[in-house]
């Protein structure tokens, strides 16, 4: 589903977790560590995304205390990520990671094969999205304009409709499961641009 990048873009900045990490591998410890099953874990955070309620609610609903995630490495990442973020560089555009994710991120993702030209957490900054605080931290960051930043992610609630609302450009990346359950929604169609790898904005970059 490749698109046009939209005209005026200077800089690129990813959502982390389903964009351009594959969480699979966390929930699943995350699993084990609180003593249930992946099936259930991941039957009850899909009943809670399709409700559009907190996912974070899926340990309460299993009656255990969350456990700690692990972190991030190498074998995370999605195959297209990192072929990606350096086509964006090799444009010429600015690079950026910003999303809802815990201290030490930057240090995962570097470690990990991914360069940025910064590299940002919620827990870091003290703000999380959707707020529209973390899109001005976003745009700061990036030392660009709002509408000159392209801001990619697989969710419309955190990604998307929010990015909009802060000027941002948006590109809506189907995968995962808010990206599946997201993409069959009217509210879509806010994203300039919609993808169903990023293998699809490598190309758009040649476009």
């Amino acid at each position: 589903m490749t698109q046009r990048l939209p005209s005026g873009i200077r800089g690129v900045v990813f959502d982390v977790g389903e964009t351009l990490v594959d969480e699979s591998r966390s929930w699943i410890v995350q699993a084990r560590r609180a003593g249930v099953t992946p099936f259930a874990l991941m039957g009850t955070l899909g009943a809670l995304i399709e409700r559009d309620e907190d996912h974070r609610q899926v340990w309460d609903l299993l009656g255990v205390a969350p456990p700690d995630a692990p972190p991030i490495d190498d074998v995370d990442l999605y195959p297209d990520a990192v072929d990606c973020v350096r086509a964006v560089a090799a444009h010429g555009l600015r690079v950026g990671m910003a999303g809802n994710q815990p201290a030490g991120v930057d240090v995962q993702l570097r470690a990990a094969g991914i360069e940025a030209d910064f590299i940002a957490s919620s827990a870091a900054w003290g703000v999380a999205k959707p707020s529209a605080a973390f899109f001005q931290r976003t745009t700061a960051a990036a030392g660009l304009d709002a509408a000159e930043i392209l801001y990619v992610g697989d969710r419309l609630d955190n990604d998307v409709l929010p990015a909009r609302a802060a000027g941002l450009r948006t590109a809506f990346l189907r995968r995962g499961p808010w990206g599946h359950i997201h993409a069959r929604r009217p509210d879509v169609a806010a994203a300039d641009i919609r993808l169903d790898s990023l293998e699809d904005l490598t190309r758009a970059l040649a476009d």
